[in-house]
């Protein structure tokens, strides 16, 4: 498993985490199993939110429920977690009441004194920044959250919050696989008129990202478009699958495998956030973690989903 150093905090992070968004109705037995081939993968990153599981911090205390961390187990792995969706509106929510109110419901659902990092969950239209970093302070400083980032945030946006905000903004999580990559795709195709995919729809955020120490984190890296299924055997990617299936035999490991690296190969040294309950895929997924996809490989993949190339 691929590590890196987290830009901005001291954080050994793999680019392979683990998502929890899904163990709400799992039993203590099937969460354990899951975290543990996590762990045997090399992946000790677990990603949550305060809405995952239907009732607020459902999944977070059902990790809490069925692993019974002790001290010392709770320090050898990253818990990630977000706040800002208010469900019941729905409509999102960044001031400072409820940044806290939702932090401090994750401590005490994953029985834990400390978050690794908390992150913004969507933009709020109505943010004041202020608030947020009057937030953010508190909660640092009381050693309730060690770091901070964003989920789906613009350059634009992240730049309001940074210039109120005192700690890094050390992560921004955003929907991106092989088939759904405008933030990769429209950089591409750059300026050529007559490409649909030239139009812009990403605001820069990869360079952006890289340019400001930010770890992009890639949620549903193998969802053909915005939760309509997957890619992988999908008769839908015919050309795609059949670039994978090749590249799977030569480097001998699962197809799931091959979309992972599509990702990690990318320079911006980004993290993958795997969405699946089953312990198999994790563990088929983790080998994408250090495979050295060719320039050549990776754009091979990337017209064969459906991307152009000019």
């Amino acid at each position: 498993m691929k590590t890196f150093t987290l830009p901005g905090t001291e954080i050994t992070a793999p680019n392979v985490v683990a998502g929890m968004m899904r163990i709400a109705d799992k039993t203590d037995d099937e969460i354990r199993t899951l975290v543990r081939t996590a762990r045997d993968a090399g992946i000790d990153f677990f990603d949550h939110a305060d809405i995952y599981g239907g009732a607020l911090h459902r999944c977070e205390e059902r990790f809490a429920e069925a692993l019974a961390l002790t001290p010392s187990e709770r320090a050898e792995i990253v818990l990630q977690t977000k706040c800002g969706i208010v469900p019941d509106g729905p409509y999102f929510d960044f001031s400072y009441e409820h940044i806290v109110e939702s932090a401090e419901g994750s401590l005490r659902a994953l029985q834990t004194d400390y978050i690794d990092i908390l992150l913004l969950h969507r933009p709020d239209a109505l943010v004041e920044p202020d608030e947020v970093a009057r937030a953010f302070d508190e909660l640092h400083a009381a050693g309730k959250v060690k770091a901070f980032g964003v989920s789906n945030h613009t350059p634009g946006q992240i730049d309001l919050l940074r210039r109120s905000v005192t700690q890094p903004i050390v992560a921004n999580q955003v929907q991106l696989s092989v088939t759904h990559a405008p933030i990769v795709a429209q950089g591409v195709a750059m300026n050529m008129g007559d490409l649909d995919q030239s139009i812009s729809r990403d605001n820069g955020i990869v360079d952006y990202c890289r340019l400001h120490g930010i770890t992009l984190q890639a949620w549903s890296p193998f969802q053909a478009r915005f939760f309509n299924g997957v890619f992988l055997g999908s008769e839908d990617y015919p050309e795609l699958n059949a670039v994978i299936d090749r590249l799977a035999a030569q480097y001998d490991v699962p197809a799931i495998a091959i979309a992972t690296a599509w990702i990690t190969r990318h320079p911006a040294q980004m993290q993958v956030v795997l969405g699946t309950t089953t312990p198999q895929r994790v563990a088929d997924a983790a080998l994408g973690s250090e495979i050295p996809l060719t320039r050549a490989e990776w754009y091979e993949m990337f017209r064969a989903a459906g991307h152009t190339v000019p």
